[in-house]
């Protein structure tokens, strides 16, 4: 049992694991692989990305932000099209590095975002980018030139998603978004883009978008030559998890669990306890972020899990027992329950990550 003293003395320590990424959906993998046609190209660049073909079988699967990073730049080379071969005409490779630099030279993030936008229009010939703004509130909308098919919506999703990542860097903080709309007719796997925009995701008729406060349009453009440099060798990896809103209570939960993985977790009333807040307000909170203590404490052991198998040597015993797991059968078990495969599978997967590297 853990008491309140043993808490606070872990919260005390100066020696804190590293707070783990959250892993990504095989579907977005499945998603982006849309604009190569051959399975003996996919499975090899899955392989190249440190993945196990089999993962594509298993729904449940996830993978880390490295192997995703990577995939993206490997599909990026292969079909010569920053949008991966998923747009009806590809965009060339370095519009993405050009657009940075010209960005870096407005003056405010409402400047920014209308020169980015209006630099990518002629480049994408399935939806037109645009933005408007009243008083209070401002919105990045896509709009489809024709009928989307699968693949067509995923490019669009992705162009939002990147788009966001880039204002959040050019102001050098997260801007808050209130909601994210989805076209009707794509609203597959909704949770996962909320996860990625910390915002709720809506249902509309025609387009894709966001908003947020337009109070933020007039944040100064921060970031410069130099440091576009340094951000683009590191795009597109840094745009998944830079600005990850630390401050919700679903990341402080995971943050503080990380120390305690190897051991009982604490409940969700010792947690409040060391928060100062009630189990009620606690619930409350993690409602609203669509969470639940169970799915944040699982969610983390399997994101743990996924990261050590693909990226370390760690034998699975000694995975196992730093999961908290006293047998290597129960951590077999409940590994196969989360991502619908066995830690055998995403060894395979770790192995070719490091054959990869080392190529």
């Amino acid at each position: 049992m853990l008491t309140r003293s043993r808490l606070v003395s872990h919260c005390m320590s100066n020696h804190y694991p590293a707070s783990i990424q959250h892993t990504i959906t095989i579907h977005q993998v499945g998603q982006m692989l849309l604009g190569v046609d051959s399975p003996l190209q996919r499975a090899s660049l899955l392989q190249r990305a440190g993945m196990a073909p089999a993962l594509l079988e298993s729904p449940l699967a996830r993978v880390t932000q490295a192997q995703f990073a990577r995939l993206m730049k490997l599909l990026m080379r292969q079909q010569r099209d920053e949008l991966w071969g998923l747009a009806s005409r590809p965009v060339p490779p370095g519009t993405f590095a050009n657009a940075c630099r010209l960005l870096v030279n407005c003056t405010t993030l409402g400047d920014s975002l209308r020169e980015g936008l209006r630099y990518y229009r002629p480049w994408l010939s399935d939806f037109v980018p645009r933005w408007q703004a009243s008083a209070d509130q401002a919105m990045v909308r896509l709009q489809p030139l024709h009928a989307l098919d699968e693949r067509q919506a995923y490019a669009a999703r992705s162009f939002l998603f990147l788009s966001y990542g880039v204002m959040c860097w050019l102001a050098a903080r997260r801007i808050p978004v209130q909601a994210v709309h989805y076209d009707s007719a794509h609203t597959a796997f909704r949770s996962e883009a909320s996860r990625l925009f910390q915002a709720p995701i809506q249902a509309v008729d025609g387009h894709w978008g966001f908003s947020f406060d337009a109070r933020w349009l007039s944040l100064p453009v921060v970031q410069s030559a130099h440091s576009a440099q340094e951000f683009l060798r590191q795009a597109p990896a840094c745009l998944l998890v830079k600005y990850r809103d630390r401050a919700s209570m679903t990341e402080r939960l995971r943050r503080l669990l990380r120390r305690y993985l190897a051991e009982d977790m604490p409940s969700l009333e010792q947690v409040s306890t060391l928060l100062d807040t009630t189990p009620q307000t606690l619930r409350r909170r993690l409602q609203r972020e669509g969470q639940g203590y169970q799915r944040i404490k699982d969610d983390l052991r399997r994101d743990v899990a996924v990261e050590w198998l693909t990226q370390s040597a760690l034998p699975l015993p000694d995975i196992a027992l730093r999961l908290g797991f006293s047998e290597v059968s129960t951590f077999h078990r409940a590994f196969k329950g989360w991502t619908g495969l066995t830690p055998g599978a995403y060894r395979q997967a770790g192995q070719a990550d490091t054959f990869c590297q080392s190529t």
